[in-house]
């Protein structure tokens, strides 16, 4: 019988968790605040493209839910599987279970302008914790994504008390390469219907690597391993039915390859286009549709990560991805700003200043017998005088 580390237990099922998450967040956050997308990073609307990285959010959040407690936490374990104290390790476990890939790059960072405590810190044993400076944070989102995303995806203003940021970037070559001389333009429909030319890489595949789940084809490509290094990246394009959305399609990509159905085909080829997506999502804006709600408001509790009062203020991500023959670019960053929350509520003292003249009763142990009584009308001697 083989024998399953705890670790490998903590990965597998948060496996499953990031999946549940991907499709609540394409499904329910994706339609109730379109995101940001395009070149320019300007406005979408429906059936606009765009990129994301679910474990990118869920490594970002589940670190910050790390520190709630209360209901904070029990809300955020709806969508994430764990908050709480149990929270860190995972994300420790599933960090460096997902840094294996080969040429996949996996790191967070803490900047905060309140005290952090010790408890929370050693918890996250791989997260490096920084005073609060913008421009460190630019400079290290720069670095970290080999210059795919030049800055944080957020202004850090004076109200951000702690930022913390995830960034997964991979930059890997395809197992086996497209030929250049075999790309050529093809016509390519879009969301609304416009065809035009597109510059398309035609290769063939082995057929073991292309099956379809109900009307969807799949193909997945592999990226080569470094030397040394873990398995390389396996990346899949899912091709769904004529009018199917990605909260129908997208889901394919991530299921098991036994769901799917072999090509009954002797050879297979794909014309794949050459892209380059750039998204910005405000994530702030579709956390109630995915049922966080009392982490941003003044009613949060991570005590767990502060003795501040903080609730999250924003969540953005940008992420990039650049498919081209030789292989595939990718980077996301992940923000969760957080701000003052309430102070907590005023207690309700009742104070009552014995500084004019008052009166003294004292009565007997068991009866409500006035032993003495006394009338204070000037300034008190004291009991010396």
């Amino acid at each position: 019988m083989t024998e399953v580390s705890e670790t490998d237990a903590t990965t597998t099922t948060t496996t499953g968790t990031i999946q549940n998450l991907a499709e609540r967040w394409i499904r329910d956050g994706m339609a109730a605040a379109a995101p940001a997308t395009g070149r320019g990073g300007g406005g979408t609307e429906a059936g606009t493209g765009f990129v994301c990285s679910p474990a990118g959010l869920w490594l970002a959040l589940a670190a910050v839910a790390a520190g709630a407690r209360g209901a904070t936490a029990a809300e955020l374990r709806t969508l994430l599987g764990t908050a709480d104290r149990e929270a860190a390790p995972a994300v420790t476990a599933v960090a460096r279970e997902l840094a294996a890939t080969g040429a996949l790059g996996v790191a967070t960072r803490v900047w905060s302008r309140v005290p952090v405590l010790r408890a929370y810190r050693e918890a996250l044993p791989d997260v490096r914790f920084d005073p609060m400076d913008p421009a460190a944070v630019d400079a290290w989102v720069c670095e970290t994504t080999g210059g795919l995303i030049e800055r944080l995806p957020l202004e850090i203003t004076d109200e951000t008390l702690l930022a913390l940021v995830n960034v997964l970037a991979l930059k890997a070559r395809w197992e086996d390469p497209f030929e250049g001389l075999r790309t050529q333009n093809l016509l390519f429909t879009d969301a609304a219907g416009a065809v035009g030319p597109v510059p398309t890489m035609i290769k063939d595949v082995p057929s073991a690597d292309a099956w379809t789940v109900g009307g969807t084809s799949v193909v997945e490509l592999r990226c080569e391993r470094e030397p040394g290094g873990g398995p390389g990246a396996r990346v899949r394009f899912v091709l769904g039915e004529p009018g199917a959305g990605p909260e129908r399609v997208l889901p394919v990509g991530w299921a098991s390859r036994t769901a799917g159905v072999p090509l009954d085909a002797d050879r297979v080829t794909i014309g794949l286009p050459r892209l380059a997506l750039r998204t910005r999502v405000p994530v702030t804006g579709q956390l109630s549709a995915l049922g966080v709600r009392l982490a941003t408001s003044d009613d949060a509790d991570f005590s767990g990560l502060s003795p501040e009062r903080l609730a999250i203020s924003d969540v953005v991500q940008e992420a990039v991805l650049k498919i081209a023959e030789e292989g595939v670019e990718a980077a996301a960053v992940t923000v969760v700003a957080i701000r003052a929350g309430s102070a907590a509520g005023p207690r309700r003292v009742h104070h009552i200043a014995f500084d004019r003249p008052f009166g003294i009763v004292v009565l007997a142990g068991t009866d409500d017998v006035p032993l003495f009584t006394a009338w204070q009308a000037d300034a008190p001697a004291g009991p010396d005088a």
